[in-house]
């Protein structure tokens, strides 16, 4: 259960993230912004506690593998996603009307399931989670919830179907969190290292589709500033960790 209630703290910012925006809705510059740090932070904990990590217990090209089959995995999964109406899920712009609900659903279920599987897998081997990776699952979460919330209220999506949304999301996070622990609980170190490697590939494939596009739209000049700022953070809590 340790794996669950550690997902369930990380992926809790989406209903924090919900709520903001109903308290206050945020200009879409502040949302592009927040953004921008959300994905310099997840990029900082892919490279040094997903794959340096990981580097560590396979070889490059076993590295290059995992990477490549989380890409595609990622890739195919959203590709077929944004099919059925699920492609502007992310966006603040309301462009979620001309989607379907499930799709979209489906689509917030699938960005979150690599970071709580990789926050499950860094429980793995005894030494406490990973406070770099715990940051940047709960950090990069809070903007995604944001401005997916941002652009869902402006296509009449109800409140009550905004918290089913983002409590079932952060449900499923928390399982996928619990299940990653458990099932790697007894796994070699190679194969936790390829599955590592796995969730980076799907994460980065992730990022790139969903949060890069919003940040560097709204965001303005500083939008890479931000980005680097965000990046630097999570570096000093994973230095600080190491």
């Amino acid at each position: 259960m340790e794996g669950f209630w550690w997902g369930l703290l990380g992926s809790s910012s989406l209903i924090i993230g919900a709520l903001l925006v109903l308290w206050r809705t945020p200009s879409r510059r502040v949302t592009g912004l927040i953004m921008a740090f959300g994905a310099g932070v997840l990029i900082s904990a892919v490279a040094y506690d997903l794959v340096e990590d990981a580097s560590q217990d396979a070889s490059g090209w076993v590295l290059l593998a995992g990477l490549s089959a989380g890409a595609l995995t990622f890739f195919g999964g959203d590709l077929l996603i944004d099919r059925y109406g699920g492609d502007d899920r992310k966006r603040s712009t309301g462009a979620q009307s001309q989607g379907t609900g499930g799709a979209i659903a489906l689509g917030t279920v699938l960005d979150g399931i690599p970071e709580s599987v990789v926050l499950g897998s860094t429980l793995v081997g005894g030494g406490g989670i990973s406070v770099a990776v715990l940051a940047a699952v709960f950090v990069s979460n809070l903007p995604e919830a944001m401005a997916a919330t941002v652009g869902l209220r402006q296509a009449g999506t109800s409140t009550v179907r905004l918290f089913v949304l983002w409590g079932s999301t952060t449900l499923v996070s928390a399982v996928a969190a619990g299940v990653g622990y458990a099932a790697l609980g007894g796994a070699a170190p190679g194969v936790l290292a390829v599955v590592q490697a796995f969730a980076a590939g799907a994460l980065l494939t992730m990022l790139i589709d969903t949060m890069i596009p919003e940040a560097t739209e709204f965001g303005g000049p500083v939008t890479g500033l931000v980005t680097v700022l965000g990046f630097a953070s999570a570096f000093g809590l994973s230095a600080i960790g190491g």
